[in-house]
């Protein structure tokens, strides 16, 4: 099954609108989609590795887009839609526990938790709803989302060959792997 999921992402990667996808996912995902952009921006970063810089930009600029959405329904709508979606990922006691890091650390949280496995959803609904400074929230999702996708992307130009190989033939552990960081993303939520 996983290398059927992997087959059908490398062959929508190669795909011609395979970049629109990709920035809708990376839009949706930061206020409402439980699917993060890495299930397109990998694949496309592998399968067309001298577009690395393009891809990182088209996915950091359209996750910092969709972060406005995400700010506009906690700044709007937190007691209805911004609630229901943070009940539906279970992230309401995170959420509460944000605020005093928020007023404490302000733009860091949102640069630090903006660039790991943490959802971006989280953040961007949470600067809404605490009613962030937006051109200091536009700045931290810039760096924070930034970094993630450049970097992301970067590594996977610098050694995509090798690590193309490396997970078609341990496509299971890179998937445990995978699969494992975003639970340890999960965990830190609860101790942050």
């Amino acid at each position: 099954m996983l290398q059927k999921l992997y087959s059908w992402a490398m062959a929508k990667a190669e795909h011609r609108h395979a970049e629109a996808w990709m920035a809708t996912i990376s839009f949706v995902e930061s206020s409402v989609f439980p699917v993060p952009p890495d299930i397109l921006l990998i694949p496309m970063a592998l399968a067309s590795p001298e577009k690395w810089f393009r891809l990182a930009m088209v996915c950091t600029i359209s996750s910092v887009v969709g972060g406005y959405l995400g700010y506009a329904i906690g700044f709007f709508f937190m007691d209805t839609l911004g609630m229901a979606i943070l009940d539906l990922f279970r992230l309401t006691d995170t959420f509460h526990a944000l605020k005093p890091m928020v007023d404490q650390y302000g733009v860091w949280v949102i640069i630090v938790k903006g660039a790991t496995p943490i959802p971006y959803k989280l953040i961007t609904i949470a600067a809404g709803a605490f009613h962030f400074d937006l051109m200091k929230f536009t700045l931290a999702s810039l760096i924070a989302r930034g970094v993630r996708f450049f970097l992301l992307t970067f590594l996977l130009w610098k050694f995509g060959p090798g690590i193309r190989d490396f997970i078609e033939k341990r496509l299971m552990w890179v998937m445990l792997g995978t699969v494992a960081v975003m639970i340890l993303g999960v965990v830190m939520l609860k101790f942050i």
